[in-house]
């Protein structure tokens, strides 16, 4: 048995902060929502179902069985107030290409629709 504190609350909390919902990590552990729901009301898990669960959130199992909210606030919060986050982060996509690209799709169905109303009012003058 994993010998921490209240170890299904931590991972509800881990899977709150990673943005997972509960019938998201049923999915993965290939268990019922409320299956999952009563493992994060457990005080105590088994060590393999704790391996099984952090494989499925992406954490090291250590992570889980050392996971504390103050820690979380206090990394966020060193991480932040003096914006060192900020620096370095860099979009994997630049949203003007995205637009650009968006916009010369639009014109290309615009272009397609031109095309088939041309069509069209060419059949109806060629059958009268």
């Amino acid at each position: 048995m994993a010998e921490t504190l209240h170890i299904g609350r931590k991972i509800a909390r881990i899977r709150e902060l990673k943005g997972i919902k509960q019938e998201a990590l049923a999915i993965e552990l290939n268990v019922t929502q409320q299956t999952v729901s009563n493992i994060e009301k457990s005080d105590k898990i088994e060590d393999e179902l704790l391996e099984t669960i952090a494989k499925a959130l992406g954490v090291p199992t250590e992570a889980i069985k050392n996971f504390n909210d103050e820690a979380v606030i206090h990394f966020i919060a060193n991480t932040y107030n003096d914006n060192a986050a900020s620096y370095g982060h860099y979009y994997n996509f630049s949203p003007i290409e995205k637009i650009v690209t968006l916009y010369d799709e639009k014109v290309a169905l615009l272009e397609r629709l031109l095309a088939s109303e041309r069509e069209k009012v060419e059949l109806l003058k060629n059958s009268k």
